[in-house]
């Protein structure tokens, strides 16, 4: 009988909770679970236009996790079939559009010849598009942005084109 170690079981007790708790961190960090799978699931065109300035950081493109269709799926919903709801859109939902706008966009840019020297992505979501990428000056990215609201059912133009190519690079609008 060990009377004069009573500390002993103590210390085994916390030996354990310790293990525990460092366990349920490591899992908790994710350092075991990948990252969730993302996909185009909604299929928004996203096309590449120009790609006149090497370096150009690639934007990313509209990708989803399964748990973020979940969330977006009732608000596009709603979104898409309010347009026609109230006479302004001719489709039941304004997203059906988007696959006949984007190659409109894709062809106008490239042809109206402006901005054959910029690296230019475009996204259809809801009648907007989004333009991304690297244009040569603030002027240009107005330019582009102007050009691109005169596509026929183009309801708007979201403009996040950056002058010049670096990662820090001077995103459009700038600042007055």
């Amino acid at each position: 009988m060990q009377l004069d170690r009573p500390w002993r079981p103590l210390r085994t007790v916390f030996a354990l909770a310790l293990v525990a708790g460092l366990s349920s961190m490591s899992q908790g960090q994710g350092a075991a679970t990948p990252p969730a799978a993302r996909t185009n699931a909604f299929n928004d065109p996203f096309v590449q236009v120009t790609s006149a300035m090497p370096g150009c950081p690639v934007p990313e493109g509209p990708l989803y996790t399964e748990a973020e269709v979940r969330e977006l799926a009732h608000v596009r919903s709603q979104h898409g079939g309010s347009c026609h709801r109230v006479g302004r859109c001719r489709l039941p939902n304004s997203y059906l559009y988007d696959a006949e706008i984007i190659p409109r966009v894709q062809r106008y840019i490239r042809e109206e010849g402006r901005f054959d020297d910029t690296s230019v992505w475009v996204l259809g979501e809801r009648r907007l598009v989004t333009l991304k990428g690297c244009v040569r000056s603030a002027e240009q990215a107005r330019a582009l942005e102007k050009a691109v609201e005169l596509v026929d059912d183009v309801m708007g133009v979201v403009n996040e084109l950056q002058v010049g190519t670096s990662r820090e690079g001077v995103r459009y609008p700038l600042a007055p």
